[in-house]
C-alpha cells in the first residue's frame, strides 16, 4: 500500500528536480489528512508540485488564483436565480474539488481567507444554509508570497493553524537548474504524467495510518515538547492541542514511509519543523514568518530530551 506513496514521490520527482524531501514532507502531510501551506518566492515550482501530485494521485484538481478583489463567493460558490424552476440554484466554487491550489493565498483579504476555514476543518461547506459535503480525499496546496512582498496579508494565526505542515521549495541548486534548462518543458510533462495511485488506494493508506503504533513514552515525549514550546520563552504562544495531534500523524506518516509499524523519536524530529514553525510566532520578532520560526523550533527540539 505505502509502495504506491513511494511510487508517486518518484514519479513527481521526475517533474520538480532536487526537491526530493519536499516532496516526501507533501506526502505526509497529505496521508496524515491535512493541508499544506508552501511559503516562498514565485517561480521555484509550487504550482507545478501541486499538479504533479494531483495528476500522480488521480485526484480531480482545481487551481484557484487569490487577489485582492477576490470574494468569499468566488471561492466557496454562488446562488443564481433559475427562472425555469423559479427559485435559486447553487453553482459551487473552485473549493468543490479533491485537491485545490490556493495560489498566492495571502493576496486576498483575510474575509476571502476565512472562506476556506470551514472546508479546511470540516470537510464541508455551508452556504444559503445548506451544508455541502466536499469529496474525499480533500487536500488544500496553498502557497504565499514572503510577507515583505508589495500587496500581502499575513495569514491570521487561526488560518495557519488549519495547515498541517508548512515547508518551504526554496531555489534548486546548480544541477537541478541546469536539468530544468536542459529538459524537456515542465507543462508538457506533465500532460503525459500517468496516475501512480488511485484515489482508493490513498483512502487506504490513510484508514492504515491509525495502525502504526505510538507507545506511551512517544507520546510522552510529544507532550514535552508541546510543554517545552509553552514555557521556554521564545514564543508569544506555543503549541496548541490541535497542533499536537498533527505532530504524532505526520510522524506516524513517516514512519509508514520508512517501513515501520511504530512511531519512534526521530520520526517525530524528522517532521517536527514543518508542523510546528509556521505555528509558532517568535516572541521577540513580532509578524515573524514561519522561515524565522525554524531555527528556533530546532532550538527548541535540542532542549527537550528524548
Amino acid at each position: 500500500m505505502f509502495a504506491k506513496v513511494h511510487a508517486v514521490a518518484q514519479q513527481v520527482s521526475q517533474i520538480v528536480v532536487g526537491k526530493e524531501l519536499q516532496i516526501r514532507q507533501s506526502l505526509v502531510c497529505l496521508l496524515a489528512g491535512g493541508h499544506l501551506l508552501i511559503e516562498d518566492v514565485p517561480g521555484v515550482g509550487k504550482t507545478t508540485l501541486a499538479h504533479a501530485l494531483a495528476i500522480s494521485l488521480g485526484l480531480k484538481f482545481n487551481r484557484l488564483q487569490f487577489t485582492s478583489d477576490l470574494l468569499p463567493a468566488d471561492v466557496i460558490g454562488v446562488s443564481i436565480f433559475d427562472r425555469e424552476k423559479n427559485g435559486f440554484v447553487f453553482h459551487p466554487g473552485p473549493v468543490f474539488t479533491q485537491v485545490l491550489l490556493a495560489d498566492e493565498i495571502n493576496r486576498a483579504t483575510p474575509k476571502t481567507q476565512s472562506a476556506l476555514l470551514e472546508a479546511m476543518e470540516e470537510r464541508q461547506v455551508t452556504a444559503d444554509g445548506v451544508t455541502r459535503e466536499l469529496p474525499r480525499p480533500y487536500f488544500v496546496i496553498a502557497t504565499q508570497n514572503p510577507t515583505h512582498q508589495i500587496g500581502t496579508f499575513q495569514l491570521p494565526e487561526s488560518q495557519l493553524d488549519r495547515f498541517l505542515m508548512c515547508l518551504s521549495l526554496g531555489y534548486p541548486d546548480a544541477a537541478a537548474e541546469r536539468a530544468l534548462l536542459m529538459g524537456e518543458d515542465r507543462r508538457t510533462m506533465l500532460k503525459s504524467l500517468p496516475t501512480a495511485m488511485h484515489p482508493e488506494e490513498l483512502l487506504a493508506a490513510q484508514a492504515a495510518l491509525k495502525e502504526i503504533h505510538a507507545s506511551p513514552a512517544l507520546i510522552d515525549y510529544i507532550q514535552a515538547l508541546a510543554q517545552a514550546s509553552r514555557r521556554s520563552g521564545l514564543f508569544a504562544e506555543g503549541l496548541s492541542p490541535r497542533a499536537t495531534i498533527a505532530l504524532l500523524y505526520a510522524a506516524r506518516a513517516w514512519a509508514a514511509l520508512e517501513g515501520r509499524n511504530h512511531v519512534i523519536p526521530e520520526d517525530v524530529q524528522a517532521v517536527l519543523v514543518p508542523v510546528a514553525a509556521h505555528r509558532l510566532r517568535p516572541l521577540k520578532a513580532g509578524g515573524s514568518t514561519a522561515l524565522g520560526s525554524r531555527d528556533l523550533v530546532l532550538q527548541l527540539m535540542k532542549s527537550v530530551p528524548v
